[in-house]
């Protein structure tokens, strides 16, 4: 079997967990013996059986939404001759969806969001996302199968695209490869960052956007003891706006406490490990977060996790056992916004504060939560889900 995969995101270029799923779904994938093809955005790759593929010189001045579709009409005569088209992300979809009728093969989508529940990105993108949530929900809609990353997934993508059949909505969870993610002891990295092994630290990793919650993260540890250490691992920031915000709230940060650390470069690996095993605790404070692999790369480095209880996150953190759950009331117009502001930055201080305040219950909860992601949440097991489906829309389609 053949399958191409397309995706915006590859190896080197990756920054956030679409990409990162990508990588290891291939290269479980051809473990298994299929013939993956990678069609991928950007520079031409030295991987065999990958290609990448640059914005056409034409529309170098077009809106990034344009140039999003020039790319992928550069990758859809090159596929032909697959037996199944997968994409990833808006960014890919329109390829997969135009592959599939121009060479008559099924188009499978993997939605690691979506953008009915990303309504801020009209900042980012302006008349761009009217392009962007059509070229997705065509897509979506005319796809042989739709892979959600958790049940609470699902639930959204089937809100947000009421006219999809439920049954060609599958789930098949995100994974981890705990070999390569696995706690680090490494005191000279975290010299090197100014962080204090000795002291407690909350420790933040993810993009500067709306979803990701961070300047109520910033709100909260503003409430918690002066001793604790924020450590941030943020960069890419989506809009200028956003980046100002956050930069004013580590600022009144700074002004009142010492020990915050903004990290704003992509660590390597072994690096973010460390600092991941360091922390008494991770923190996931996303208001709009279909799995939340970052989580899990937490959780495999044996840190207890303190996630919002939304989205896929409830699926992966078990209150009470991997780490705690922080209640959040959202509006239900795509945003995610608390409806209650104060309500959650509080209950996240709060919550926050009771798991650093037990740093023995902090490392039990950081040991069952490795133990639950070598044994849920596999890459083994999720590209034998994912070839299976595979399978069955290329037989459905001959």
């Amino acid at each position: 079997m053949r399958v191409d995969i397309v995706t915006k995101e590859y190896p080197p270029a990756i920054y956030g967990g679409a990409g990162v799923h990508v990588a290891e779904l291939v290269r479980s994938l051809r473990n298994t013996g299929t013939g993956v093809r990678v069609r991928a955005f950007g520079e031409p790759r030295q991987e065999d059986g990958t290609t990448g593929y640059a914005v056409p010189a034409d529309l170098a001045d077009a809106n990034p939404a344009i140039q999003t579709l020039g790319v992928d009409l550069a990758m859809v005569t090159d596929m032909a001759g697959t037996d199944v088209v997968h994409s990833h992300t808006w960014y890919a979809n329109f390829a997969g969806h135009i592959a599939s009728l121009l060479h008559g093969v099924p188009h499978v989508v993997t939605a690691h969001s979506l953008e009915p529940m990303r309504p801020w990105k009209a900042e980012q993108l302006g008349g761009g996302y009217a392009v962007s949530s059509y070229i997705e929900k065509t897509a979506y809609e005319h796809a042989a199968a739709v892979i959600a990353v958790s049940g609470g997934m699902r639930e959204d993508i089937l809100r947000s695209y009421p006219t999809l059949n439920p049954e060609k909505v599958h789930v098949i969870y995100n994974g981890i490869d705990v070999e390569q993610w696995h706690p680090v002891d490494d005191a000279s990295v975290l010299e090197r960052f100014g962080i204090d092994p000795a002291r407690r630290s909350v420790v933040f990793v993810g993009r500067i956007t709306r979803q990701k919650g961070l300047p109520y993260l910033l709100r909260a540890v503003a409430l918690l003891p002066d001793d604790v250490q924020i450590v941030l691992c943020a960069g890419a920031p989506d809009t200028p706006e956003i980046m100002q915000e956050v930069r004013g709230l580590v600022a009144d940060l700074r002004a009142t406490r010492d020990g915050v650390v903004w990290i704003e470069e992509m660590l390597p690996r072994r690096e973010l490990s460390a600092i991941l095993t360091s922390a008494t605790t991770f923190v996931c404070p996303s208001i709009y977060e279909p799995l939340g692999i970052v989580n899990l790369e937490a959780m495999a480095c044996g840190a207890a996790v303190v996630g919002t209880a939304t989205g896929g996150i409830p699926e992966v953190v078990v209150d009470g056992v991997t780490g705690r759950l922080v209640p959040i009331e959202q509006a239900t117009d795509g945003t995610g916004t608390p409806l209650q502001p104060d309500v959650f930055v509080a209950d996240l201080a709060r919550v926050l504060a009771e798991v650093l305040a037990d740093e023995e219950q902090a490392r039990v909860y950081g040991e069952a939560g490795r133990k639950r992601a070598t044994e849920d949440f596999s890459w083994e097991q999720i590209a034998a889900q994912t070839r299976a489906l595979y399978e069955k829309v290329a037989a459905a389609s001959r």
